[in-house]
């Protein structure tokens, strides 16, 4: 189930920030409902990935340790934890509002054909695999009913093809690195990129981010705040890419989660972004 990577899921509470809204009870409460239902899904397409890949694992240095590959848990137990993760994930959301049901389903639709036929499709993948990112920033504002910016939607797009694509970069960088001398099987996928193709993808989704981010604190800068607060939120923003561009460029984004985790710079420049911008939403 990764628990581990429940860190991502965390994007729901954006779109509420962003309207300023999150700490109102009727927008906090259904969106924690969102981030348990967003874990629960994603569980259970952790658990089928896990079994559609249970041999490729096996072979894997570092997934053979996965129960499934493993022998810990079997395929059936698995298979039958995931029905029961999905179905517990779509009953929730359903109880909290029926667009939350319909960005789960969506959610569960779109990594299902990653995981079981798309995965090893060049670009396609890519995009799949952003698009987990930004349903998960979708979820808050589908929760409890709040209307998203257009300037939101393209920064979380882009921010999560920036993260997506840095992850493909440093895979490939370790397989090219490491050559002959990685025992570990290279991702299919992989055959279709090279490090300068993924350099420009990250590059320019990077790029689009940042100017997309700089519209868009502007634009929430015109609530009345006795200080622009939204607008100095855009030195820690383009900072916090900057910063995690330097992993990617150094091949150690493979898990965007416990890249950011593991960065204290980048965690205080997150902390510094989240006060900002929060201020200058609720126009403080």
């Amino acid at each position: 189930m990764r628990p581990r990577q429940w860190a991502k899921n965390i994007l729901v509470f954006a779109a509420p920030l962003a309207a300023g809204q999150l700490f109102d009870l009727d927008v906090l409460v259904p969106s924690v409902g969102a981030f348990i239902a967003f874990c629960l899904i994603s569980s259970a397409t952790y658990l089928i990935n896990d079994v559609r890949d249970v041999e490729a694992d096996r072979n894997h240095p570092k997934k053979s340790a996965r129960p499934i590959a493993a022998g810990q848990l079997s395929t059936k137990i698995a298979v039958v934890a995931a029905v029961v993760l999905a179905a517990a994930a779509i009953a929730l959301s359903l109880a909290i509002s029926l667009a939350l049901a319909g960005v789960v389903i969506a959610y569960a639709v779109f990594t299902l054909a990653y995981s079981l036929a798309l995965k090893h499709e060049p670009v396609i993948e890519l995009a799949l695999l952003s698009m987990g990112f930004l349903l998960r920033a979708i979820a808050g504002g589908a929760a409890s009913g709040l209307p998203i910016s257009q300037w939101f939607l393209i920064v979380a797009g882009f921010g999560s093809l920036f993260m997506a694509a840095g992850k493909r970069y440093s895979e490939l960088d370790r397989f090219v690195r490491d050559g002959d001398g990685d025992d570990a099987p290279k991702r299919k996928s992989l055959d279709g990129y090279t490090l300068g193709y993924l350099r420009f993808v990250w590059g320019i989704a990077a790029a689009v981010t940042i100017t997309a981010y700089a519209l868009w604190a502007f634009d929430v800068a015109e609530v009345p705040s006795s200080f622009p607060w939204a607008e100095w939120s855009v030195l820690p923003f383009v900072l916090a890419i900057l910063r995690y561009g330097v992993s990617i460029d150094r091949g150690d984004a493979e898990a965007p989660e416990e890249t950011a985790l593991g960065d204290t710079v980048l965690l205080l420049l997150g902390l510094a972004w989240l006060v900002l911008f929060g201020l200058g939403a609720l126009g403080v």
